[in-house]
């Protein structure tokens, strides 16, 4: 079975790292794409600007998306992939340090389909990946598209 690959959207440097490491402690050996703003991710997904050769018929199993983000908000991000039909029900892991009530409600009305504060301490933030592999990368089953 092929790996499927994950798209992270984030735009800390040292949050990028902490992920990837999380990921490779969890012994989650897929693909990770990293888009460093909004606009990088929009263009990533839809094939456009420098990604306008990418065969966009290969979406990412999962999206891990920040919503603390230049260029592009991750609401905003979220509001676009929902919108188009390539994208619509691609799973998508609200993934961030904000614990402000409205971007919870936000984020869910948008269609996240799981919200995930990030943890301050490693060991909690890669217990909290783990599951998160486990969960989105094996046992869920996404439509057929």
């Amino acid at each position: 079975m092929e790996k499927k690959m994950i798209l992270l959207v984030e735009d800390n440097p040292d949050d990028v790292a902490l992920t990837l490491r999380a990921l490779k402690k969890s012994k989650i050996a897929n693909e990770v794409v990293t888009a460093q703003d909004g606009a990088e991710a929009i263009e990533y997904l839809f094939g456009e600007g420098r990604f306008a050769e990418r065969d966009t018929r290969e979406q990412p199993q999962l999206v891990l998306l920040d919503l603390k983000l230049p260029k592009l908000d991750g609401l905003e991000v979220l509001r676009r992939l929902r919108a188009d039909q390539r994208t619509r029900y691609l799973p998508v892991v609200v993934l961030t340090t904000s614990s402000e009530e409205r971007d919870l409600i936000e984020s869910y009305k948008l269609g996240a389909n799981s919200y995930i504060r990030k943890p301050v301490d490693f060991l909690q933030f890669s217990e909290a990946i783990n599951q998160l592999g486990l969960y989105w990368l094996v046992l869920n089953e996404p439509p057929p598209l």
